[in-house]
């Protein structure tokens, strides 16, 4: 008879798995931007997450500093770096430079993106299209360096709309795009912000239907500023809840009522998406740490037990 299979072994002996913890920085445009953004990256380690994004601009316009602040976050910090990388527009040959250039820098983990497409919507020949196909070109790369992982492997991670992509016909096309991702190679999905409690679950409903099975992590923001919403709205075209803006503006000059009403409702966004199963939580920070900070210190996530950060930063310097 052959031995039991772990796949056989009782349910019970899996203790539930913690909750993942991210957060979104961008590079920093000027010396004092710097200053602001590492006393922050200083507050968000001390919670321990598992991993930070670094924003990469359209075509490759801030290069140089994300990869500064890539370099910065392993050699100074004990914070895991997930570097983006955009697409359109680039050659297979231009961008299979940068990720090799990521992956000689140590970065294993990278969130693969189409970006915006130019306002005339003409491509260089041969330019890619697609996060699909830069998911594809990773994995090349990443096979003729396999060698090199021996103790892991590249995690590509890529975008998920709980809305409906403003350029996409349909929500079940953004759900085919998500699956044809995951077909690619794709580990896991982010969503983009959205500002109803039911969103996500809708999403996830959608996508777990339809053949999906990576983690889709929520995207949350700290919903605190009329006029950052407002922005991000206009440029990822999401609708933003009429209700509370005006609430928000209803607060006037009062900053403390304002962020009061915001931090509750990014709370109530944080606290459905786990009820309907969210593997973690991507805190989109604006590269401040306060409002993230006061949105983790009212949800309970369970999270992994390590050793302390003296203790990890002793070990990493």
């Amino acid at each position: 008879m052959s031995p039991p299979t772990l796949i056989d072994a009782p349910t019970s002996i899996a203790a539930p798995a913690p909750v993942a913890l991210s957060y979104e920085l961008f590079p920093p445009r000027s010396p004092a931007a710097s200053e602001t953004l590492w006393k922050t990256i200083r507050e968000l380690e001390a919670t321990d997450p598992d991993y930070v994004s670094v924003t990469y601009g359209v075509s490759g316009s801030n290069h140089d500093t994300a990869l500064d602040l890539v370099d910065r976050l392993q050699l100074e910090t004990t914070l895991r770096p997930l570097a983006h990388l955009t697409c359109v527009g680039g050659s297979p040959a231009e961008l299979s430079t940068v990720v090799n250039e990521l992956l000689d820098r140590g970065v294993r983990g990278i969130l693969a993106l189409r970006g915006d497409t130019p306002r005339d919507g003409v491509l260089p020949q041969g330019a890619l299209r697609y996060a699909q196909d830069l998911i594809e070109l990773i994995r090349r790369v990443e096979l003729r360096r396999s060698a090199q992982f021996a103790a892991g492997k590249v995690a590509i991670g890529v975008a998920a709309y709980p809305t409906k992509h403003p350029e996409s016909p349909s929500e079940a096309h953004d759900i085919e795009v998500l699956l044809a991702k995951q077909r690619s190679g794709a580990d896991f999905a982010i969503t983009q912000v959205f500002f109803h409690t039911d969103q996500y679950a809708s999403l996830l409903h959608r996508a777990r239907r339809a053949g999906v099975t990576i983690p889709v992590i929520p995207g949350i923001m700290p919903l605190t500023s009329v006029r950052r919403i407002e922005k991000l709205a206009s440029l990822s075209g999401v609708l933003p809840d009429a209700s509370l803006v005006d609430r928000l503006r209803s607060a006037g000059d009062d900053e403390a009522a304002a962020r009061g009403i915001g931090i509750e409702a990014s709370v109530a966004l944080a606290e459905a998406a786990l009820e309907a199963g969210a593997p973690g939580l991507h805190l989109y920070t604006f590269n401040e740490h306060e409002a993230s900070l006061e949105v983790l210190a009212r949800l309970s996530l369970p999270r992994p037990s390590r050793p302390s950060l003296a203790a990890r930063r002793r070990a990493a310097h």
